[in-house]
């Protein structure tokens, strides 16, 4: 997963939201080792200081796990992961919900737009 870097927005949240993306769709399975800050920071191509602030909040978040002696892996804790996932999920369809209400759309139209767009996808 390239590490698509804009210069509108803060670096540090967009490395948080990238290794949180990289975790949560299994690039980064639970229990795997991280590589270290300098390497993370190196392939990402910013400070290492950036890098290690980023690993700091996903730690605070509970998604990575630091070990005294042998560096950072991804937690075990699939709940942890699962209610990640669902934060993410939450905050983009309130996203999309807020887009389509300043849209004009009222609850059955967005309804019925999704619907055919699974409809659409399933075939």
């Amino acid at each position: 997963m390239p590490w698509d870097l804009k210069p509108d927005r803060p670096i540090y949240t967009q490395l948080v939201e990238h290794i949180e993306l990289m975790i949560l769709s299994g690039v980064y399975p639970p229990g795997t080792k991280l590589p270290s800050v300098r390497d993370l920071a190196k392939e990402a191509s910013v400070n290492p200081n950036t890098m290690q602030r980023a690993l700091s909040k996903l730690e605070e978040d509970g998604l990575i796990i630091t070990h005294r002696t042998s560096g950072r892996s991804i937690t075990e804790d699939s709940g942890m992961i699962k209610k990640a996932k669902t934060r993410i999920a939450q905050e983009q369809v309130l996203e999309f919900l807020e887009k389509m209400q300043k849209l004009g759309f009222d609850q059955k139209e967005i309804l019925s737009i999704i619907t055919g767009m699974i409809e659409e996808v399933r075939r």
